[in-house]
């Protein structure tokens, strides 16, 4: 396994109805590398948005669903989804202010 740089850590954020609620709470749901753990994942936040501490992160594995094309069964990639939340001091992610 080569070794994740900030950049390669985060894929892209999680838009849905209920990670949009759990804005208010300082909480942003974000698509990561299978292989990152939390530490890296915490590192690569705070070096990507400036002024933002993180207090707290969450992860959970998803696995890939089976999908059927006629005969054919196979199964989608599987996923890291990574909740993280922000310490009350620190700065809002300007990512989802738009939104």
């Amino acid at each position: 396994m080569a070794s994740l740089q900030y950049f390669d850590v985060i894929l892209r954020p999680v838009v849905t109805e209920k990670s949009m609620a759990d804005m208010a709470e300082k909480k942003y749901t974000f698509l990561v590398h299978p292989e990152a753990n939390k530490v890296q994942i915490k590192e690569a936040v705070e070096k990507m948005f400036e002024g933002a501490k993180v207090k707290a992160v969450n992860t959970m594995n998803l696995e890939g669903k089976k999908k059927r094309r006629g005969m054919v069964i196979g199964k989608t990639a599987k996923r890291k989804k990574a909740i993280v939340t922000l310490a009350a001091d620190s700065k809002e992610i300007e990512i989802f202010s738009a939104l």
